[in-house]
């Protein structure tokens, strides 16, 4: 039955490398060239319901590229978003974590660069009132940079991702609604900051909702993070297909299709 389960939701995230619907979309971000990936939904539909997905710290890969095929074949539009731009893409782990760190400590840029996204999102096709933003790991936490930015989504949806802001940043109403899916086991999200972004969704009356996956690390959503949970990032099929029906349930109450 694992192996199964293992197959069957590889597959998933791996058949976007046969499938040419993605399609590369240039655009800008201040003076910063980006490049993003669309691909349209296989269903039509007056509503046009889109969905921005936020990669991990390494940028565009095979796992959010698989998403977004999946995704649209649900009836969504999906835009891939480029945080860094050219000239910027991290060649390793190393890289990717300064890079990332950059945006995490000013929130602000990293608001701009997301809309500049979700913008894209929209003259591809997707109604502007009708979206909601996933993101994995740093594009986790970037989702809910959106909210807290008020940015114009309906709804969130972070996948193993940092929930932490700075205690001296004001916190305010969150108009989206907001989805968590969470390893049980994730030790780089510490409990202190688990704690402090609850805390931080009952004062901004926040329609919240937290789910965590037994047996799950950081990265439980992608197949190439390995197995081992000892490491601390690892893919557990189990949970990469819960949350993955998880978000489906969440969309379907969140968008209008």
């Amino acid at each position: 039955m694992k192996n199964s389960i293992t197959l069957f939701f590889a597959v998933i995230l791996f058949s976007t490398t046969m499938n040419a619907q993605l399609k590369p979309v240039k655009y800008s971000e201040g003076s910063q060239a980006l490049n993003g990936l669309f691909i349209k939904s296989a269903k039509k539909s007056s509503n046009n319901p889109g969905i921005l997905l936020l990669p991990a710290w390494l940028g565009i890969d095979n796992a959010s590229k698989g998403i977004a095929e999946e995704l649209s074949k649900l009836g969504y539009h999906v835009f891939i978003a480029d945080i860094y731009g050219e000239g910027n893409y991290p060649a390793n782990t190393s890289e990717a974590g300064k890079q990332a760190g950059f945006y995490k400590s000013n929130p602000e840029a990293y608001q701009k660069r997301i809309n500049a996204a979700l913008q894209e999102l929209v003259k591809s096709g997707a109604n502007a009132d009708n979206i909601v933003a996933i993101g994995y790991c740093f594009g986790g936490t970037g989702v809910l940079e959106a909210v807290r930015g008020h940015l114009n989504i309906k709804g969130a949806a972070s996948f193993h991702g940092g929930l932490g802001k700075d205690a001296a940043r004001k916190t305010e109403s969150a108009a989206a609604k907001i989805l968590i899916c969470h390893g049980a086991d994730d030790p780089f999200v510490p409990k202190e900051e688990i704690a402090s972004f609850q805390q931080e969704m009952r004062d901004s009356k926040a329609d919240w909702q937290m789910i965590y996956y037994a047996n799950s690390v950081h990265s439980f959503t992608n197949p190439e993070a390995g197995n081992d949970n000892s490491k601390g990032a690892a893919y557990n099929p189990v949970a990469a297909k819960r949350s993955f029906e998880h978000l489906q349930l969440f969309l379907n109450e969140v968008l209008k299709k």
